[in-house]
């Protein structure tokens, strides 16, 4: 899959959801039970960390979900990126909280 993200230039209806601090969905495949997890998370990583370390803030999604649901899970959290991968069927999101985009999924052999 390939995804490539660049921040808009203008106030759409999305991007005022994302001011209001509601996660905005791109993409996913994953149950709406992970979907909720995963933006529970992003929630309260961009609470412990700056919004700048995205670092810490991918980190922290990704042990969340290796705990969860056991280990394999990529994250990767920017404002502007691109990327190819295989994921695992049912373990994909995309979304948007604020400025940041967050993509998560499990990775998988080609």
């Amino acid at each position: 899959m390939i995804l490539q993200f660049h921040p808009k230039e203008s106030f759409s209806a999305e991007a005022e959801a994302m001011l209001e601090g509601k996660a905005m969905i791109k993409e996913t495949d994953m149950p709406e039970k992970m979907q909720t997890q995963a933006m529970d998370s992003a929630s309260q990583a961009l609470d412990l960390y700056d919004v700048s370390d995205c670092i810490s803030i991918a980190a922290h999604i990704k042990k969340e979900f290796d705990n969860e649901y056991g280990g394999g899970w990529q994250c990767v959290v920017g404002s502007n990126f691109g990327c190819f991968f295989t994921h695992t069927k049912g373990t994909f999101v995309y979304f948007a909280l604020g400025t940041l985009n967050f993509l998560i999924f499990k990775g998988a052999a080609s």
